[in-house]
Protein backbone atom coordinates (compact mmCIF):
# COMPACT_ATOMS: atom_id res chain seq x y z
CA UNK A 1 0.00 0.00 0.00
CA UNK A 2 1.45 3.35 -1.02
CA UNK A 3 1.61 6.39 1.23
CA UNK A 4 -1.39 8.03 -0.52
CA UNK A 5 -3.54 4.90 -0.01
CA UNK A 6 -3.05 4.62 3.76
CA UNK A 7 -6.26 4.88 5.73
CA UNK A 8 -5.24 4.68 9.38
CA UNK A 9 -3.10 7.73 9.99
CA UNK A 10 -3.05 10.33 12.74
CA UNK A 11 -4.59 13.03 10.49
CA UNK A 12 -7.36 10.65 9.38
CA UNK A 13 -8.09 9.74 13.00
CA UNK A 14 -8.52 13.47 13.73
CA UNK A 15 -10.87 13.77 10.74
CA UNK A 16 -12.92 10.80 11.96
CA UNK A 17 -13.08 12.44 15.41
CA UNK A 18 -14.24 15.62 13.70
CA UNK A 19 -16.96 13.71 11.84
CA UNK A 20 -18.08 12.10 15.10
CA UNK A 21 -18.61 15.58 16.52
CA UNK A 22 -21.23 16.49 13.89
CA UNK A 23 -24.16 14.65 15.54
CA UNK A 24 -23.13 16.01 18.95
CA UNK A 25 -22.96 19.52 17.52
CA UNK A 26 -26.41 19.15 15.93
CA UNK A 27 -27.93 17.67 19.10
CA UNK A 28 -26.53 20.49 21.23
CA UNK A 29 -28.06 23.04 18.86
CA UNK A 30 -31.48 21.42 18.51
CA UNK A 31 -31.96 19.39 21.69
CA UNK A 32 -31.02 21.31 24.80
CA UNK A 33 -30.03 24.40 22.75
CA UNK A 34 -26.73 24.58 24.57
CA UNK A 35 -25.15 27.10 22.22
CA UNK A 36 -22.04 27.56 24.37
CA UNK A 37 -21.28 23.82 24.27
CA UNK A 38 -22.12 23.66 20.56
CA UNK A 39 -19.70 26.53 20.01
CA UNK A 40 -17.01 24.62 21.91
CA UNK A 41 -17.57 21.49 19.77
CA UNK A 42 -17.35 23.66 16.66
CA UNK A 43 -14.14 25.34 17.81
CA UNK A 44 -12.55 21.96 18.64
CA UNK A 45 -13.60 20.80 15.18
CA UNK A 46 -11.89 23.81 13.63
CA UNK A 47 -8.71 23.16 15.59
CA UNK A 48 -8.63 19.49 14.56
CA UNK A 49 -9.30 20.54 10.95
CA UNK A 50 -6.24 22.78 11.01
CA UNK A 51 -4.22 20.21 12.96
CA UNK A 52 -4.93 17.24 10.67
CA UNK A 53 -3.57 19.18 7.68
CA UNK A 54 -0.46 20.26 9.58
CA UNK A 55 0.20 16.75 10.90
CA UNK A 56 -0.41 15.19 7.48
CA UNK A 57 2.29 17.39 5.94
CA UNK A 58 4.64 17.13 8.93
CA UNK A 59 4.48 13.32 9.14
CA UNK A 60 4.05 12.89 5.38
CA UNK A 61 0.73 11.12 6.00
CA UNK A 62 -1.32 12.65 3.20
CA UNK A 63 -3.85 10.18 1.82
CA UNK A 64 -6.71 9.98 -0.66
CA UNK A 65 -8.97 8.94 2.20
CA UNK A 66 -7.99 12.03 4.19
CA UNK A 67 -8.48 14.24 1.15
CA UNK A 68 -12.05 12.90 0.98
CA UNK A 69 -12.76 13.08 4.74
CA UNK A 70 -11.69 16.68 5.26
CA UNK A 71 -14.16 18.35 2.87
CA UNK A 72 -16.86 15.85 3.92
CA UNK A 73 -16.52 17.01 7.54
CA UNK A 74 -16.67 20.66 6.41
CA UNK A 75 -19.84 19.98 4.39
CA UNK A 76 -21.50 18.07 7.23
CA UNK A 77 -20.76 20.78 9.81
CA UNK A 78 -22.03 23.38 7.33
CA UNK A 79 -25.21 21.39 6.67
CA UNK A 80 -25.81 20.62 10.36
CA UNK A 81 -25.36 24.25 11.35
CA UNK A 82 -27.55 25.52 8.53
CA UNK A 83 -30.37 23.08 9.31
CA UNK A 84 -30.24 23.94 13.01
CA UNK A 85 -30.11 27.67 12.26
CA UNK A 86 -33.19 27.43 10.03
CA UNK A 87 -35.10 25.32 12.58
CA UNK A 88 -34.27 27.87 15.27
CA UNK A 89 -34.98 30.90 13.02
CA UNK A 90 -31.40 32.14 13.21
CA UNK A 91 -31.03 32.31 9.40
CA UNK A 92 -33.78 32.31 6.78
CA UNK A 93 -34.53 29.18 4.77
CA UNK A 94 -33.62 30.81 1.45
CA UNK A 95 -29.99 31.18 2.59
CA UNK A 96 -29.74 27.45 3.22
CA UNK A 97 -31.50 26.65 -0.07
CA UNK A 98 -28.94 28.77 -1.97
CA UNK A 99 -26.03 26.91 -0.33
CA UNK A 100 -27.59 23.48 -0.89
CA UNK A 101 -28.58 24.42 -4.46
CA UNK A 102 -24.99 25.39 -5.22
CA UNK A 103 -23.69 22.08 -3.89
CA UNK A 104 -26.28 20.14 -5.91
CA UNK A 105 -25.38 22.04 -9.10
CA UNK A 106 -21.70 21.21 -8.63
CA UNK A 107 -22.57 17.61 -7.75
CA UNK A 108 -24.59 17.19 -10.96
CA UNK A 109 -21.56 18.30 -12.96
CA UNK A 110 -19.33 15.49 -11.66
CA UNK A 111 -20.96 12.54 -13.49
CA UNK A 112 -21.37 14.68 -16.62
CA UNK A 113 -17.65 15.46 -16.58
CA UNK A 114 -16.84 11.79 -15.95
CA UNK A 115 -19.02 10.70 -18.88
CA UNK A 116 -17.22 13.24 -21.10
CA UNK A 117 -13.88 11.74 -20.04
CA UNK A 118 -12.84 14.33 -17.50
CA UNK A 119 -12.07 14.09 -13.82
CA UNK A 120 -13.52 16.41 -11.20
CA UNK A 121 -12.55 20.08 -11.49
CA UNK A 122 -9.63 21.29 -9.45
CA UNK A 123 -10.50 22.79 -6.11
CA UNK A 124 -10.68 26.58 -6.31
CA UNK A 125 -9.19 28.72 -3.59
CA UNK A 126 -12.34 30.82 -3.94
CA UNK A 127 -14.41 27.77 -2.97
CA UNK A 128 -12.13 27.03 -0.03
CA UNK A 129 -12.30 30.67 1.00
CA UNK A 130 -16.09 30.69 0.74
CA UNK A 131 -16.32 27.60 2.93
CA UNK A 132 -13.92 29.19 5.40
CA UNK A 133 -15.99 32.39 5.57
CA UNK A 134 -19.23 30.42 6.08
CA UNK A 135 -17.59 28.33 8.79
CA UNK A 136 -16.42 31.58 10.39
CA UNK A 137 -19.98 32.90 10.40
CA UNK A 138 -21.28 30.01 12.49
CA UNK A 139 -19.47 30.81 15.76
CA UNK A 140 -20.60 34.43 15.49
CA UNK A 141 -24.17 33.31 14.79
CA UNK A 142 -23.97 31.16 17.93
CA UNK A 143 -22.41 33.95 20.00
CA UNK A 144 -25.26 36.22 18.90
CA UNK A 145 -27.71 33.71 20.46
CA UNK A 146 -25.98 33.48 23.83
CA UNK A 147 -27.29 35.92 26.40
CA UNK A 148 -24.12 37.90 27.00
CA UNK A 149 -22.49 41.25 26.31
CA UNK A 150 -20.93 39.72 23.18
CA UNK A 151 -24.28 39.05 21.49
CA UNK A 152 -24.76 42.64 20.33
CA UNK A 153 -21.26 42.79 18.86
CA UNK A 154 -21.44 39.29 17.37
CA UNK A 155 -24.73 39.77 15.50
CA UNK A 156 -23.57 42.24 12.79
CA UNK A 157 -20.32 40.33 12.35
CA UNK A 158 -22.28 37.08 12.02
CA UNK A 159 -24.57 38.52 9.36
CA UNK A 160 -21.66 40.07 7.46
CA UNK A 161 -19.77 36.77 7.39
CA UNK A 162 -22.95 34.91 6.40
CA UNK A 163 -23.73 37.23 3.47
CA UNK A 164 -20.11 37.34 2.33
CA UNK A 165 -19.75 33.56 2.64
CA UNK A 166 -22.95 32.83 0.68
CA UNK A 167 -21.98 35.24 -2.11
CA UNK A 168 -18.50 33.73 -2.41
CA UNK A 169 -19.94 30.21 -2.20
CA UNK A 170 -22.38 30.92 -5.05
CA UNK A 171 -19.66 32.59 -7.10
CA UNK A 172 -17.32 29.60 -6.71
CA UNK A 173 -20.19 27.26 -7.63
CA UNK A 174 -20.87 29.27 -10.77
CA UNK A 175 -17.20 29.01 -11.74
CA UNK A 176 -17.26 25.21 -11.20
CA UNK A 177 -20.39 24.87 -13.34
CA UNK A 178 -18.97 27.11 -16.09
CA UNK A 179 -15.73 25.10 -16.10
CA UNK A 180 -17.74 21.89 -16.43
CA UNK A 181 -19.89 23.26 -19.26
CA UNK A 182 -16.80 24.52 -21.10
CA UNK A 183 -15.02 21.17 -20.68
CA UNK A 184 -18.05 19.15 -21.80
CA UNK A 185 -18.60 21.33 -24.90
CA UNK A 186 -14.93 21.26 -25.90
CA UNK A 187 -14.16 18.51 -28.41
CA UNK A 188 -11.66 16.03 -27.02
CA UNK A 189 -8.51 15.55 -29.06
CA UNK A 190 -7.32 12.01 -29.58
Amino acid sequence: MTQGERIWTVPNALSVLRLAGVPLFLWLLLGPQEDGWALLVFVVSGITDWLDGKIARWLNQMSKFGAMLDPLADRLYTLAAMVAFVVRDIVPLWVVLLVIGRDLAVLVCLPLLRRAGYGPPEVLYLGKGATFVLLYAFPFLLLAQIDSVFAGVAKPIAYAFTVWGVVLYLWSGLIYVMQAVTAIRRPRSL
